[in-house]
C-alpha cells in the first residue's frame, strides 16, 4: 500500500512524503512515468525497474524519474519512506536545459544528505516562495551535477559541484577520519539480508527459461533459493550467484547492490571486508574492486557514509549525548565521530545540530 502526503507546493515544484508499506519480492505491474521527479529515500530502501535497468534505492541512491519511462517496484525488505520532489515541465527545462541525464540513479552522498535534510526542513518553515525554493535549488543543482555530462542552469554556479561528488578519497592512515571503526555493528545486528542478485536478474532471464531459472525480482532463481536453505541448515553462507571457484560470475553492479543491502541491514558480517565477502561468496580484492567501480568510493568510505546517515537522523532528533551517539554506532570515540562527519558533510556535530534543529514559526 502506497500513501502521500503532501509537504508543500510553489511555482513549478511539488513536494510529497510517500511511504510504502509493500513487503513483496516479486515485481509490481508496469507504472508510466508522468513527469521529471527527483525521489530520495528517508527510510528503509526497495527495488526500482526501469525500461529494463534495475537498482536498489536506500538512504544512499537516489532516482531521477522521467516521463514517459516504464517502472517497476520490488520490496523485499519491508516499507519504507521517501521524499518525491516532482517538476513541470517548464522549471525542468529551466533547470537542467538541454541537458539529458546519462543515468537514472545517484549517489547520495552525506552532503547531499543534509541538502535534502535541509529541504525538509524548510518546508516545516512554510516560507515556500523563498526558504523552500532556494534549498530545493541548491539540491536540484546537486542531482544535475552527478546526472549530466555538462553543466547545467542549475549546477553552474551554484555551488552543487562543490559540495557533492562520486570520486575516490584518497588513501587512509591508521589515523584518518576514514579508518575502521574498532566495533562492528552492536548485537542488535540482525541476519536478514536480501538475496543477491544474479547478472541482469529477472531482466537476463525473462526469456524462455525453464522454471528452476527464473528469477525473482531479487535476482534468486527457485534453484538458488532451494541450495540457499540447503546451506543455511548447515550454517553456511550461499552460494546463490557463486563467482568464486566457478558458476555463473556475478555482475561488478550485482556485487556492490549485495554489499549495501548487508550493510544497511547491519549484518554481522558487514563489520569488516574479510567476512562480507564470505557472505557474498567473492573473493575480498573482487569485492573492493567491483564496489568501488560501481559507486565511486570505497567501501570504507560508504560503510562510514552509512553511519554518517544514521548520526544525522539521531541529531535530527535532539540526540543529547555525542559520546553515547558514537558508541551506538560503533565509533571509537567522541572525537573519531567527529572527525567522519565533518569529513563527509563539512559540518561539525554541534553545527549541524543548530543546522537541522526545527526553526520557530
Amino acid at each position: 500500500m502506497r500513501s502521500a502526503v503532501r509537504l508543500a507546493a510553489g511555482d513549478g515544484f511539488r513536494l510529497d512524503a510517500v511511504t510504502c508499506l509493500d513487503d513483496h519480492r516479486g515485481w509490481s505491474a508496469a507504472e508510466l512515468g508522468s513527469g521529471h521527479r527527483l525521489v530520495l529515500v528517508r527510510r528503509g530502501l526497495f527495488r526500482r525497474k526501469a525500461d529494463g535497468r534495475a537498482a536498489v534505492i536506500d538512504p544512499t541512491m537516489a532516482y531521477l524519474g522521467v516521463p514517459g519511462e516504464e517502472e517497476h517496484f520490488a520490496h523485499p525488505a519491508g516499507g519504507d519512506v521517501c521524499t518525491s520532489v516532482s517538476l513541470t515541465p517548464e522549471l525542468w527545462r529551466t533547470l537542467a536545459g538541454e541537458g539529458t541525464p546519462t543515468r537514472p540513479t545517484l549517489y547520495v552522498d552525506a552532503r547531499l544528505d543534509l541538502a535534502h535534510r535541509r529541504v525538509l526542513a524548510a518546508a516545516r518553515g512554510g516560507d515556500t516562495a523563498f526558504e523552500l525554493a532556494e534549498s530545493l535549488l541548491s539540491l536540484i543543482g546537486a542531482t544535475l551535477a552527478q546526472l549530466t555530462p555538462a553543466p547545467t542552469p542549475a549546477s553552474s554556479g551554484s555551488g552543487a559541484t562543490e559540495t557533492t561528488g562520486n570520486t575516490e578519497p584518497p588513501a587512509l592512515g591508521p589515523d584518518s577520519p576514514e579508518a575502521p571503526a574498532v566495533r562492528p555493528g552492536g548485537a542488535e545486528a540482525t541476519a536478514r539480508v536480501m538475496p543477491v542478485p544474479r547478472p541482469g536478474g529477472s531482466d537476463t532471464d525473462d526469456a524462455v527459461a525453464p522454471a528452476s531459472r527464473t528469477a525473482d525480482a531479487g535476482g534468486l532463481t527457485t534453484r538458488d533459493r532451494s541450495v540457499a536453505k540447503a546451506h543455511a541448515a548447515k550454517g553456511r553462507p550461499s552460494p546463490a550467484g557463486r563467482s568464486r571457484g566457478g558458476g555463473v560470475p556475478r555482475s561488478g553492479a550485482a556485487i556492490a547492490d549485495a554489499a549495501r543491502e548487508a550493510i544497511a541491514a547491519d549484518h554481522p558480517a558487514a563489520g569488516g571486508l574479510m567476512s562480507l565477502a564470505e557472505l557474498l561468496a567473492v573473493s575480498p580484492y573482487q569485492l573492493s574492486r567491483a564496489f568501488t567501480r560501481e559507486l565511486g568510493v570505497s567501501l570504507t568510505h560508504y560503510r562510514n557514509r552509512v553511519r554518517v546517515g544514521r548520526a544525522l537522523d539521531r541529531l535530527e532528533d535532539g540526540e543529547p549525548s555525542l559520546a553515547g551517539l558514537a558508541a551506538d554506532l560503533g565509533f571509537a570515540d567522541q572525537a573519531h565521530l567527529t572527525r567522519t562527519i565533518r569529513h563527509h558533510v563539512g559540518h561539525t556535530p554541534t553545527a549541524l545540530r543548530r543546522l537541522l534543529a526545527p526553526r520557530a514559526p
